[in-house]
């Protein structure tokens, strides 16, 4: 059941008028039964698992709390092993074995097993993993409630594909009875509506170009240039896990909970560590929590904070996938974030910084980082490293324009997303929406927002978001 399909939006209505006819407890048990149904339109044996793994977590959670001394500390590590278990088993074990495979040099044929990825594992295990520590820490009570712990885990919102819920921001939204105001319809709306555009017209707009280029075939019969497939990837990964996260975060407010932002604009980043501020927030703020810090974080040295940085970094990246190629992202990121504290350090030391933040100046960093985050993208969708070499080669060839000029939208699409970046910088336009303008400005610019997606978006591509596959 996918977010861009009539049968989801059925359901979805279908649990929100539910969700307002019922008391809080009720609601609950409503809101859990329907996460399940969602979770078993994917396959239904995930079902058995997501409820083993949420069992399994809220008994960690008591045994933590309820522990002291060293048997806190033994339930702790029991927690995060059951999760990384979990998932290493089902994301990893083929990929270890053709790993050890290929430097043994044997046949790993006999070995490897028909596993199926459970959808949405990696978020609801790290999602366990928080739940644990900050118990650990004493930053959160343990949840004596099975049923809230379970509406944690499997509210199907966030549940496929994040953004990454903390505990301590989601369980003091149980248990409240839904009562919308106009500012939570008209946000949700707003936002669901975006995320729709994104995903329909934008994303499934670039995502035929990319898949072209790295299949090595070609696009409405004309060859793909690699700038332009890399281009296509680099926008298409923007448009369609944004537009997931802001479908997300408009439903969950239309079912009475609000989730923290989990994209501010990343493309607009003027240095690399600004950039990992403004994507996927909720994976960097988790790894900077959970991994950055109890590794030292940058209070241990500076040779220790730059291995700490590639250690979290190229876990990042493998975070994402079974496959050396995310590493490698994750680690070309560790190094870039490395380069730049070393950068701002030294600009610190020469008294330069002045300068070198000039406004005048802030364009060229944008497009210095965008080209940099740009080329991390070609490991990360790139099937091999071959093909990884061969479209690092082919970028330093003069541009093809061929196709550019045969689809000019190609171009005009970041273009014109650019220039409504800048006019509405301040997102006047977007809280107007919600704050003060008319019941018909609204009406009327939520009937455009579908004329929009019903003119540009790619109705019958049957595309899914990316970001299911992790």
């Amino acid at each position: 059941m996918l977010f861009d399909t009539f049968e989801y939006w059925i359901f979805f209505a279908a649990s929100v008028l539910l969700l307002a006819a019922l008391r809080p407890t009720a609601g609950k048990w409503l809101l859990v039964a329907a996460s399940y149904v969602f979770y078993a339109f994917w396959d239904v044996r995930f079902v058995f698992l997501l409820g083993a793994s949420t069992l399994a977590n809220w008994l960690f959670g008591l045994w933590i709390a309820d522990s002291a001394g060293s048997k806190r500390k033994r339930a702790l590590i029991c927690a995060i092993a059951f999760n990384l278990v979990t998932l290493g088993f089902f994301k990893y074990f083929n990929f270890f074995v053709d790993t050890l495979a290929a430097l043994l040099h044997f046949d790993p044929n006999g070995m490897v097993l028909r596993i199926v990825l459970p959808v949405g594992i990696s978020f609801f295990t790290f999602e366990g993993i928080a739940y644990a520590v900050d118990i650990y820490r004493r930053d959160l009570p343990a949840r004596r409630s099975a049923l809230d712990f379970a509406l944690f885990i499997s509210f199907f919102p966030h549940l496929i594909a994040g953004p990454i819920i903390r505990p301590m921001n989601f369980f003091p939204q149980v248990g409240q009875p839904l009562r919308l105001t106009d500012e939570d319809a008209r946000w949700g709306l707003r936002e669901i509506l975006k995320g729709l555009f994104k995903k329909i017209a934008l994303s499934n707009f670039y995502a035929p170009i990319a898949d072209a280029y790295f299949h090595g075939q070609n696009w409405n019969d004309m060859s793909v240039p690699a700038w332009v497939g890399v281009l296509a990837f680099t926008l298409q990964i923007y448009f369609d896990f944004s537009g997931y996260t802001d479908i997300a975060r408009g439903c969950a407010r239309l079912l009475g909970f609000r989730f923290p932002s989990n994209f501010e604009r990343p493309y607009l980043s003027a240095n690399i560590a600004d950039f990992w501020r403004r994507w996927h927030i909720s994976l960097s703020s988790w790894l900077r929590d959970y991994l950055y810090i109890p590794l030292g974080g940058n209070r241990r040295g500076e040779a220790r904070t730059y291995l700490n940085m590639l250690i979290v970094m190229g876990l990042g990246g493998l975070w994402h996938g079974a496959s050396w190629n995310f590493a490698l992202w994750g680690l070309y990121h560790g190094v870039l974030l490395g380069l730049h504290r070393l950068w701002r350090r030294g600009v610190a030391a020469a008294g330069i910084g002045d300068i070198v933040d000039r406004p005048w100046l802030q364009p060229f960093w944008i497009a210095l980082t965008f080209a940099l985050v740009a080329l991390g993208w070609v490991p990360f969708r790139a099937p091999d490293f071959a093909s990884t070499l061969k479209t690092l080669h082919a970028l330093a060839a003069l541009p093809d324009m061929q196709l550019v000029a045969a689809h000019p939208a190609i171009a005009l699409v970041p273009l014109l997303a650019l220039a409504f970046c800048w006019l509405d910088r301040d997102r006047r336009w977007q809280d107007w929406l919600v704050e003060r303008a008319s019941f018909r400005a609204v009406v009327a610019s939520g009937a455009c927002a579908l004329i929009l997606i019903e003119l540009f978006g790619q109705l019958d591509a049957k595309i899914p978001f990316i970001y299911f596959q992790f």
